[in-house]
């Protein structure tokens, strides 16, 4: 049998099979559905210092082979989720991931702040989030911001710092350099990319955003490449790969790119039980081939 655990940053996973911020709500919906005890741990949905609506609808649109969605970041707030939704999730058996955003620099360090004397496990720090306060330009598609975003958080926090990075940049280990260079523990992507729905009758944009995010399978090869260059990098940090995974050998093969842990979002949204499914699937491929630890996997990918 596979050694399925996994360490990312000093904290130990029962696999490496997570659910990703944004498609698993705060997990206690999916609890009816799937035992999360058997998941490596969960992400949850992005925190922001004041409760946020989100975007007007239509936010979520499918697209081939995916999904695209302009849900906003809404949430209730992390003083809100602190005082009732935590109380209800905080015994789940498995590693809890607290994905942070905000407006400015200085409503990350708010919402850190809030969560360092929890039992969360891991900050996740989104920086695909627009700098109000610097004309509007996400804090991940700027070297300079994003390692500032990550420096000042990083000073508060209590806990190891996973950035998410976007994939809508030109050199993506460019980003990773300056995350890591800011003081990030671990690194996660990707997050989705840029894209658009039209509707050729009434030639209006399917979504009230216009654009929104695309996830799902048809990121996959895109999302593989990125964990490859950013392991390349040779950054010393530990990957979480993400990106239209569906299957325990789609997990596999973000892993032989350089992945120490995954994370399964859109394919949640079709199957409650995904995850754990997919967790199965990768201990099965594991014992098959006969590895002694799912580790081993990482970084193995055979070029010549």
């Amino acid at each position: 049998m596979t050694d399925m655990r996994v360490n990312i940053a000093g904290v130990e996973l029962k696999n490496p099979i997570v659910t990703a911020s944004g498609t698993f709500g705060f997990a206690e919906e999916y609890a009816l559905y799937t035992d999360l005890s058997r998941l490596g741990g969960i992400a949850l949905k992005a925190l922001t210092r004041e409760p946020r609506l989100g975007n007007p609808p239509v936010r979520i649109a499918e697209t081939a082979s995916g999904v695209l969605n302009s849900v906003g970041l809404q949430n209730p707030g992390v003083d809100e989720f602190l005082r009732t939704t935590w109380l209800r999730i905080k015994e789940i058996d498995t590693v809890k991931i607290a994905n942070i955003a905000g407006a400015c620099v200085e409503d990350y360090i708010y919402v850190a702040e809030r969560l360092n004397d929890t039992g969360i496990d891991l900050f996740e720090v989104n920086v695909s989030c627009p700098n109000v306060k610097h004309g509007g330009v996400n804090f991940g598609t700027d070297e300079k911001t994003l390692r500032g975003v990550v420096e000042e958080v990083k000073k508060v926090s209590k806990k190891p710092l996973i950035v998410k990075l976007t994939p809508n940049v030109t050199h993506i280990a460019d980003m990773a350099k300056a995350a890591a260079d800011g003081g990030a523990d671990v690194l996660s992507l990707i997050n989705t990319i840029t894209g658009m729905a039209i509707n050729a009758v009434t030639r209006k944009p399917v979504l009230a955003n216009v654009t929104g995010g695309l996830s799902g399978p048809a990121v996959k090869p895109v999302a593989l490449r990125m964990v490859w260059e950013v392991y390349r990098a040779n950054l010393g940090l530990p990957i979480i790969g993400m990106g239209g995974i569906m299957t325990g050998e789609d997990a596999a093969e973000f892993m032989i790119a350089g992945a120490d842990a995954v994370m399964v979002g859109t394919a949640t949204m079709r199957n409650p039980s995904a995850a754990k499914e997919i967790g199965f699937e990768l201990e099965q491929f594991a014992d098959k081939i006969g590895l002694e630890r799912i580790g081993d996997l990482t970084g193995s990918l055979n070029i010549e």
